[in-house]
């Protein structure tokens, strides 16, 4: 598994926290810092996704 897909996946969760605290505490920055995040997250985990498809073609 690509470190990408992993950094990606904490990247999600983290920003899924900052989101749903951001909401909770009516303060919209720290919700806008949170969907960034998770959108950062989902990007990176996409290319991991890439890079592992990459990798297991070139193996074969």
């Amino acid at each position: 598994m690509s470190t990408n897909r992993v950094e990606g996946a904490i990247d999600k969760g983290v920003g899924a926290v900052k989101e749903a605290v951001g909401k909770a505490t009516d303060n919209e920055r720290l919700e806008a810092e949170g969907k960034a995040q998770k959108v950062k997250g989902d990007v990176q985990n996409k290319v991991g996704q890439a890079q592992d498809k990459i990798g297991d073609a070139i193996k074969h």
